[in-house]
């Protein structure tokens, strides 16, 4: 099968044909139907997110399961997933506490040292970028890798509930939980960042402040929810949310670009008592630096969301209802439709800034 393979840091993506072995026991084969190109595959792609070379990036897709090993109860043949990074154990702390974004025990779900590796080219192992590599036709992952989901649900939008909608809309739901009247500021419009604006919406906030430095996503945030849009490339956000706010400041702030920057002004732009959450994925090696008081003098709190603290098997069917009954928008955070030796040119397009989300058609 086909697939677009990372073998050099800084390196386009190569387009090869690889091997998938037989699923084990408690492992499935997805068709890939779709699947959503994401920043943090750009991270890894640029060095600044380390990976275990070659690999198959890609992790935010959704498909039909082919095959299915003799153990998986979860899906069968046939069924329509989403497959998902937080891949869980489900017999560690965190998992049997309820919070299996924070599964420990990953090494759980992925193949024995010695088992024959899950995709090679020729003899030489590929591996899995997040357990998953969903640029490629198919996938072989454990089977608490993916979700069932009714078949009504369109499978290109259905792909970028695997990431990013999951992760901003759960940083809202289950990470912050917005109430209803809180004001909330959204630092980065990209796909994460859309879904947090919309999160924030459908949870009933009074104003809903995107702030970005394009255009383009600041228009699609007005569409999807934000009541003010902010450019921070011209104006200074932290004031202009200060205006906007009558000098109160936002209950939530969310930091949806990875950079210590930009962490600083959602610190900055909160109220007394209020919020910051941190979804964007900083570069390895970054670190933020902010004054001590206003954590003490204001109880400001800062707090990380890992891909929204997501419990995907619950939360993911959640979304599809809120898509199919018209509350969640996902039609229109899709930028382009491409073809799988496009992915490199989607990666261009990403790093202007301009897209809120490339999805690859592998048919």
């Amino acid at each position: 099968m086909r697939a677009a393979v990372l073998r050099e840091a800084g390196a386009e993506l190569r387009i090869e044909d690889v091997k998938l072995s037989e699923p084990e026991s408690n492992e499935v084969v997805v068709r890939v139907e779709a699947a959503g190109v994401c920043h943090t595959d750009l991270h890894a792609k640029d060095g600044r997110y380390p990976v275990s070379l070659p690999t198959v990036l890609g992790h935010e897709a959704a498909g039909v399961v082919e095959a299915a090993g003799r153990h998986v109860s979860h899906v069968s043949v046939g069924d329509h997933v989403v497959a998902c990074s937080s891949v869980f154990c489900g017999v560690c702390e965190h998992c049997l506490g309820g919070r299996p974004n924070r599964c420990v025990n990953h090494e759980a779900t992925r193949r024995g040292a010695g088992a024959e590796p899950r995709i090679e080219v020729g003899d030489e192992q590929v591996h899995q970028f997040f357990n998953l590599s969903s640029f490629a036709e198919r996938m072989l992952v454990h089977e608490h890798a993916v979700v069932k989901i009714p078949s009504a649900m369109p499978l290109d939008r259905a792909a970028l509930l695997g990431c990013s909608v999951t992760t901003g809309l759960g940083a809202v739901f289950r990470t912050a939980k917005v109430r209803p009247g809180d004001t909330v500021a959204v630092i980065g419009c990209g796909g994460v960042g859309l879904s947090a604006v919309q999160a924030a919406r459908i949870a009933g906030a009074n104003q809903i402040i995107g702030i970005d430095r394009a255009d383009a996503k600041l228009v699609l945030a007005r569409e999807l929810g934000a009541t003010h849009t902010v450019n921070a490339s011209a104006v200074d956000p932290v004031l202009e949310v200060e205006k906007l706010t009558s000098g109160l400041g936002v209950h939530h702030a969310f930091e949806a670009v990875g950079q210590p920057a930009t962490t600083e002004q959602a610190v900055a732009m909160l109220r007394r008592g209020g919020t910051a959450t941190l979804v964007g994925l900083f570069p390895s090696g970054a670190y933020i630096q902010l004054p001590g008081a206003p954590f003490l003098v204001d109880e400001k709190r800062l707090q990380g969301s890992k891909m929204g603290s997501n419990r995907f098997r619950v939360d993911i069917p959640r979304y599809v209802d809120m898509y199919l009954d018209g509350r969640l928008r996902l039609d229109e955070m899709i930028s382009e439709r491409i073809h799988l030796d496009e992915v490199n040119k989607a990666f261009d397009r990403m790093r202007t800034g301009a897209h809120a989300r490339s999805v690859i058609m592998m048919r």
